[in-house]
């Protein structure tokens, strides 16, 4: 390890850095615009300037490798008057329009111009203007303050995976755009946002909303998917004006999806703030001891096995185990946290997690993918495949879709016989993985609603276990979810309990009375005449099919626990208040309970997490990952020959929340009105 002399302090770090980490490490503070820690180095900003001994300049500390002896000075005047001079030129052409713009407060270039910067500008010529780029409906430009730090263009090409943005012209005539004018197509473009350190990209939604510093910011768990990213919600009294990511290198790194980004305004659209009672035909508001009123007089009423229970995508672990109790109180066993009617969760609990966890893709050599698009699926998830894939030395084999997953892949088929001639080892690819240290494979949701879906699961747990998957500190077999209620409620048993009904016979039309606590993803003309309570927070299909309206909370509204698909528990925090009478799910099913006569034993948040980690330990365990024992689940028989499809059609529409956004339907339309079409890059 290299020893350095860092401002008259020996230390030592590990090769194969640069000098600015080596900096940072030594405790000392190096301004830079082009530099970040997960892009290339790119050098072109000239802010990170260090004097080195016996270097006949100052050297630019991002683009330099540590070496052993090295002395370097981080604050001589030398180095004071090269900052400055960056800066100056850095802002001679800058609009200098501070007032107006939408990153003031938070602005990389206003915050190391008053550390770093000149107090005065020697720059008496005609500024340069640089029109604006339209990249769609979520990124605003205003191109003349872009300092050219290249940080957009590397992070679509080298996370993204889409390589849209680049730069024309030289030196002061260089613009950075699409080339050809169009919308950015991946779904991770709102990151660039982050990542600009001027105000030349910013939110389109967000624009001339708000300031920083008027904004509470609360720190929170997405579930737009199952991936659990971890988010900052920003808040302006009672309004989510602003979702941005949180630094978690375990689950997203510093990435969110466009979805989990900018979905935050359906939040206040089509909302259910009152309860509803059908009467005479029509839903009409009520108040809430007339609509528990109404639940009760046709549930006691009615048989236990006539009784059923839906949980939809978003359904927070504390909801479910409140209604999983009710509906034992009422002698039902009719329950089910699978909407899409997926085959999953009976056996082994490692035969519905992502086993090998999120940070884990980055140690396999061999990934087989069989039905599922992750790019759609889980975007930041697929990111850290891409960012596996561009590690070299590894194998990615896909059997489903053949799309532009953003990485090369060799395309083996289209459905189950491939995964079954894989399995047997006829096909080339078994021995790929045969021969990886770490092999893995990725089963998509959609694989797991289908006829033969017990087969396809029996058969890829074969596969696992014949190709070296399952072994001493490694476990290669992963299920990708695309709900982020989905692990906790099969965690939490809310699953149907012997001689119950799951969500198939319960959409059979053998109900009398169904429960939808936030399942808008299902047939609703399938519930036949049953008496249908929802409890959600959208006007959404279970609202319109609904008997009774229960108004609940978002998870942006609300304290809850959710599990993502590797199994790792994590909180949501209140950032603002249920709108209008709209109550947390878990308190509406107590007093719910409370009026059919079924009171359940608990009082408080506090109570409920307290009954619901006794059952179930691992709820508990906050930010932690319960690995789980190898096991026997799906199951042997034929499986058809319908080729893998994956299950989402429209990645900015999948819930209440999206579908009621207006940005996630102008990214609809702008996608819908495209040109340009995914094309397979596979090899």
């Amino acid at each position: 390890m290299p020893k350095l002399t860092i401002d008259g302090v020996e230390v030592e770090v590990d090769a194969g850095l640069t000098v600015l980490q080596a900096c940072e490490i030594a405790g000392r503070e190096i301004p830079r615009f082009c530099y970040h820690e997960r892009l290339s180095v790119a050098g072109n900003c000239r802010m990170c300037l260090v004097e080195m001994e016996r270097a006949p300049k100052p050297i630019a500390s991002c683009a330099m490798p540590v070496g052993d002896g090295m002395v370097i000075t981080t604050d001589s005047e030398t180095i004071r008057q090269a900052r400055k001079g960056v800066m100056e030129f850095l802002l001679i052409n800058h609009p200098l329009d501070c007032p107006i713009c939408d990153q003031g407060g938070e602005c990389d270039l206003q915050d190391q111009a008053m550390g770093y910067g000149y107090d005065r500008s020697r720059y008496a010529e005609e500024k340069r203007a640089v029109k604006d780029k339209n990249l769609g409906p979520l990124v605003s430009t205003v191109m003349t303050r872009c300092i050219h730090c290249t940080r957009c263009i590397r992070f679509a090409t080298e996370i993204a995976g889409v390589p849209e943005l680049g730069a024309t012209g030289r030196g002061e005539h260089m613009e950075v755009g699409t080339y050809v004018e169009k919308t950015l197509s991946s779904e991770l473009s709102g990151n660039i946002i982050d990542l600009c350190p001027v105000g030349a990209l910013t939110s389109k939604p967000y624009s001339f909303n708000a300031r920083p510093w008027e904004l509470k910011k609360t720190e929170s768990i997405d579930v737009m998917d199952a991936l659990g990213a971890n988010i900052r919600i920003d808040t302006r009294g009672a309004e989510v004006l602003r979702i941005v990511p949180r630094n978690n290198d375990d689950v997203n790194e510093e990435w969110i999806s466009d979805k989990s980004r900018f979905a935050c305004d359906g939040l206040r659209r089509q909302r259910l703030d009152q309860p509803f009672v059908r009467q005479d035909g029509k839903l009409q508001a009520v108040s809430w001891d007339e609509a528990f009123a109404a639940i009760a007089g046709k549930v006691k009423s009615t048989s236990g096995n006539k009784i059923a229970a839906i949980a939809g995508d978003q359904a927070d672990c504390e909801s479910m185990y409140a209604l999983k109790k009710l509906m034992e109180s009422l002698g039902s066993a009719n329950m089910d946290c699978r909407q899409d009617g997926a085959a999953v969760g009976e056996g082994s609990r490692a035969g519905y997690l992502f086993n090998s966890t999120i940070a884990g893709i980055e140690d396999a050599d061999a990934i087989l993918i069989v039905g599922a698009d992750p790019r759609l699926e889980s975007p930041v998830l697929n990111a850290r495949i891409r960012k596996r894939f561009l590690g070299g030395n590894v194998s990615i084999g896909v059997i489903g879709e053949e799309t532009d997953l953003t990485y090369r892949y060799d395309y083996l088929g289209a459905g189950p016989d491939t995964l079954a001639d894989v399995a047997a080892g006829s096909n080339s690819f078994a021995q790929v993985l045969k021969d990886a240290s770490n092999p893995m494979i990725i089963v998509g949701s959609g694989v797991l609603t289908r006829a033969d879906s017990a087969a396809v699961l029996g058969t890829a747990r074969k596969l696992a276990e014949a190709t070296g998957m399952i072994a001493d500190g490694w476990n290669g077999f992963n299920v990708l979810h695309t709900a982020a209620s989905r692990v906790g409620g099969l965690d939490l048993g809310f699953v149907p309990g012997e001689g119950g009904a799951g969500t198939n016979e319960i959409l059979s039309g053998s109900m009398d009375v169904v429960y939808l606590l936030g399942a808008d993803e299902i047939d609703m003309a399938a519930l036949g005449g049953a008496f249908v309570v929802y409890q959600g927070h959208h006007g959404d299909a279970g609202a319109h099919r609904a008997d009774v309206i229960l108004p609940g909370a978002a998870y942006t509204e609300k304290n809850a626990t959710y599990v993502n698909l590797e199994g790792r528990v994590q909180r949501t925090q209140l950032a603002s208040f249920p709108v209008g009478e709209a109550k947390e799910d878990w308190a509406i099913l107590r007093a719910l309970s409370a009026e059919l006569g079924q009171t359940l034993a608990f009082d408080s948040l506090a109570e409920l997490r307290d009954r619901m980690t006794t059952a179930t330990p691992s709820l508990g365990n906050i930010d932690d990952i319960a690995a789980a024992e190898w096991g026997g689940f799906g199951a042997d028989g034929a499986m058809n020959n319908d080729a893998f499809a994956s299950p989402i059609e429209n990645f900015f529409m999948t819930d209440p929340i999206s579908r009621a956004s207006q940005t996630m339907a102008e990214c609809t339309a702008a996608r819908d009105n495209s040109t340009t079409a995914r094309t397979g890059t596979h090899g």
